[in-house]
C-alpha cells in the first residue's frame, strides 16, 4: 500500500463494492468476493482515531468504555457520516489488496438504493474517489442483485426483484437490462431489529441491544405464523424498573408481532409496484416469480408471505447475501452490454 497525495494507491484491478449499511461485501475482479464484513468502525471520540473497522469493531458494540465509540457510518443505505465512512471503505480496499503495493488506481463499482438522492449519489462518490479510485460507478442494489442471482435481464422479458438489506429495501422490475419501474424502502433487517428491541421493552420492561435483537430474529423470528413451529428463545438484558439484570423467554408469536408492522410495509411495497407493471411484463413475472436476495430474505416464512399476499410464485437466491456484490462483478464485466441499452436506467457512470 503507497500513499501519494494523502490518497490511497493500490492495485488497477476493477472492484466491486457492496456498500451496505450491516456490512460491506469487496468483490475482485478475477478473483471474486474477498471480503465480507460488518459497516462497523470503532473509534477515538475526542481525536476521531480508527481503533478498529469491520468484524473486530462490531464485537465492541455496546461494550466500549467512554472514550471509544462503535459507530455504523451508514444509517438506511446512505451514507450517515462521510468521513468515517471514507475510512472505513480505505480500510476495507486496502485490506482487499492484501497489503501487497500497487501504483495504479482501480475502477470502483459501489451498490447503491435506487431512491437515492442526488446530494447522496455524490457522497458515494466522493467516498470512493477519496478511497483511492480512479473512477467510480454507481449501480443500483435491485439491478445488481437481478446480475447476481444469474437472470438475464438483457432480453425484453420483466424479471422482478425484491432485495431486503440492512437499511433498504429495493423492490424493481427489470427487462432490457435496466429498471422498468421500482421503489425503495428505507427499512431493512435494522428496522426489524429495532422493531424487536422496542417490542421487548415494551412487553417486558426489560433493556437490550440492536445485537440481541438481531439474534431474537434470526433464532425465533419468522413472517408467516402459519407454517411456523412454535419456538422461544431466552435473552437478557436490564431490567428498567429495578436497574438489574434479567432474563426473559420470548416467544416466535411475539417476534412475529414485533415485526408486523415493517413487513407489512415491504408488503405494500411490492404490490404498488406490481400494480405500476405493464401488463405484458406483469405476465412475464408470473411465469419467472419474483425472486428475493439480501439477508433480510433469511427471515423465515417471508417467501411464504409474499406468496400468500400476491399469488405469485416467490423464490430466494441462491446466496441471496453475496447477489449485489456478485452481480458488481458481472456489471463490471459486461459495462459494454448494459450501456447498449437505450433504457437503462440502472448504471450510473460519475466522472
Amino acid at each position: 500500500m503507497v500513499l501519494k497525495g494523502d490518497k490511497l494507491m493500490i492495485g488497477g484491478s476493477d472492484i466491486g463494492v457492496d456498500l451496505g449499511t450491516a456490512n460491506v461485501k469487496v468483490f475482485v475482479k478475477g478473483k471474486g468476493i474477498i471480503l465480507h464484513e460488518p459497516s462497523v468502525v470503532a473509534m477515538e471520540k475526542e481525536s476521531r482515531r480508527v481503533i478498529a473497522v469491520g468484524s473486530e469493531a462490531r464485537r465492541m458494540l455496546g461494550r466500549t468504555p467512554g472514550n471509544i465509540v462503535a459507530i455504523r457510518p451508514l444509517r438506511d443505505g446512505v451514507i450517515a457520516d462521510y468521513d468515517v465512512t471514507e475510512k472505513m471503505l480505505r480500510y476495507f480496499i486496502s485490506k482487499a489488496a492484501g497489503g501487497r503495493k500497487f501504483f495504479f488506481r482501480p475502477r470502483i463499482m459501489v451498490c447503491i438504493p435506487t431512491g437515492v438522492t442526488g446530494v447522496e449519489e455524490r457522497a458515494v462518490r466522493q467516498a470512493a474517489i477519496q478511497a483511492g479510485a480512479k473512477e467510480a460507478l454507481l449501480i443500483e442494489e435491485p439491478l445488481a442483485a437481478a446480475l447476481g442471482a444469474g437472470l438475464d435481464i438483457t432480453q425484453p422479458s420483466g424479471s422482478m426483484v425484491v432485495d431486503v438489506g440492512g437499511g433498504t429495501t429495493d423492490i424493481a422490475v427489470l427487462s432490457l437490462g435496466g429498471i422498468v419501474c421500482s421503489k425503495s424502502l428505507r427499512l431493512g433487517g435494522d428496522k426489524f431489529d429495532e422493531a424487536i428491541v422496542k417490542y421487548v421493552r415494551r412487553e417486558y420492561s426489560l433493556a437490550i441491544g440492536e445485537r440481541t435483537g438481531e439474534e431474537l430474529k434470526m433464532e425465533v423470528g419468522t413472517a408467516y405464523l402459519p407454517d411456523a413451529i412454535d419456538k422461544s428463545m431466552e435473552i437478557r438484558g436490564r431490567d428498567m424498573i429495578s436497574g438489574l439484570p434479567r432474563a426473559v423467554v420470548v416467544t416466535r408469536r411475539q417476534v412475529y408481532e414485533a415485526i408486523k408492522e415493517p413487513l407489512d410495509l415491504v408488503v405494500a411495497a411490492v404490490k404498488e409496484v406490481l400494480e405500476r407493471t405493464a401488463p405484458e411484463l406483469a405476465a412475464d413475472i408470473i411465469n419467472k416469480g419474483i425472486i428475493m436476495t439480501g439477508g433480510g430474505s433469511l427471515l423465515d416464512g417471508i417467501d411464504r408471505l409474499l406468496t400468500n399476499e400476491t399469488g405469485l410464485p416467490v423464490y430466494i437466491a441462491e446466496d441471496p447475501l453475496t447477489c449485489v456484490a456478485k452481480g458488481t462483478g458481472f456489471a463490471l464485466n459486461n459495462i459494454g452490454v448494459l450501456s447498449a441499452s437505450s433504457k437503462k436506467k440502472g448504471l450510473k457512470k460519475i466522472v
